[in-house]
């Protein structure tokens, strides 16, 4: 029987309805619980401003480092599922509040592109809120397509409007 090959997977989380940590933290495991792969790194997690539609709460965001033998389409699949099993409505405002949002970010070094998914997700080198909590788990991650490491590309992002704090319960 041929083994399936072991694939690492960046993932970007966010959610600004309901407990926001809770719901991180839920979908995370509930990853794990369907046997769609094990998490092997959690970021802190980050308070973030709202960006393209900011009439909305803030986020709490985060990044998790996965193995998963699942294949990108699949992977997908499963992550939204986990978001509508959550109470995400998919027919939502684009960029709108949600209870969950769950990205591939990274898929081992792959670029792959379709109608439904693009790796390295679009924009996230641009993204404050998602490099923020990548960086927490490995700044020196190469962008295939860029060539550059998530901690320059970090310091190269000079929009104020994005707010990123580290995350204090209380």
């Amino acid at each position: 029987m041929k083994k399936k090959m072991m694939h690492d997977v960046f993932l970007c989380l966010g959610s600004n309805m309901g407990d926001r940590k809770v719901n991180l933290e839920g979908a995370l495991s509930e990853f794990e619980s369907r046997g769609a792969g094990k998490v092997t790194a959690v970021s802190p997690f980050y308070k973030t401003s709202p960006v393209d539609y900011t009439d909305q709460a803030w986020f709490l965001n985060g990044a998790a480092r996965i193995e998963t033998t699942l294949s990108p389409r699949e992977l997908l699949a499963e992550l939204k599922q986990i978001e509508s099993d959550m109470g995400r409505d998919q027919g939502g405002v684009r960029f709108g509040p949600r209870p969950i949002d769950l990205d591939i970010i990274f898929y081992d070094d792959l670029i792959y592109e379709d109608e439904a998914l693009t790796i390295p997700h679009p924009r996230m080198d641009k993204r404050a809120f998602v490099l923020t909590p990548l960086c927490a788990i490995d700044s020196e991650i190469i962008h295939p397509e860029i060539n550059r490491n998530l901690g320059e590309l970090l310091q190269e992002i000079d929009d104020a409007s994005q707010e990123v704090e580290l995350y204090q319960k209380g």
